[in-house]
């Protein structure tokens, strides 16, 4: 049997002057391919694919988060449940689904007959007396509940002024307490809320 004896190539390769027996075998060792020489310039990410185009913020997640946070405005969390009056084809949608997601239920139409931890009411100029829809909103309205009356903003169709607002809130034993924009169309008015307990 003949004996074979292995040896680094770098040394066998070393010196030329250096003798290599015949019994000798050089293993060169795998060649090693750079990233870069496949790739060109660009550096090539192990566990990335490279036609992804990177990562970068969720967009949709942006938007929810963004939506999320004007309906936290309004003071609900999760497991409330909202009354919501006066919906009709112009209320904004999007706000809607933001309130149902930030409390994990749907809004409660006027026929709920059960506790409620809050209420919005969509007013338009033109739509009733104010007053008794406040009167009806306190009715399962728990207690220290807030009402939100949103109203179309100014030089919007249905625009309520906020002396009305504020008319109907004294004549149903509450107070405007604030006014801000909540929507493209639409201003919210809290109204400090004297509710039933449960």
């Amino acid at each position: 049997m003949t004996s074979v004896t292995v040896v680094p190539a770098r040394l066998a390769l070393g010196s030329r002057d250096a003798a290599t027996p015949s019994s000798v075998q050089v293993l060169r060792a795998p060649v090693r391919v750079r990233w870069a020489s496949v790739c060109g310039n660009e550096q090539a990410v192990p566990g990335r694919d490279r036609r992804d185009g990177g990562s970068g913020p969720d967009v949709s997640s942006t938007a929810d988060e963004g939506a999320s946070q004007t309906a936290a405005r309004l003071g609900f969390t999760s497991g409330q449940v909202v009354q919501e009056f006066g919906y009709d084809d112009d209320v904004d949608d999007e706000l809607r689904t933001s309130l149902e997601t930030v409390t994990g239920t749907e809004l409660v139409d006027e026929e709920y007959d059960d506790v409620t931890d809050g209420a919005v009411i969509w007013f338009r100029d033109g739509d009733g007396d104010l007053t008794d829809a406040l009167v009806d909103a306190m009715t399962v309205l728990d207690d220290g509940g807030p009402i939100w009356v949103l109203t179309p903003k100014a030089g919007r169709p249905g625009h309520v002024s906020h002396s009305d607002i504020e008319e109907a809130a004294t004549t149903s034993g509450l107070h405007a307490m604030t006014t801000f924009s909540i929507a493209p169309d639409w201003s919210a008015t809290r109204l400090g809320a004297r509710g039933r307990g449960r």
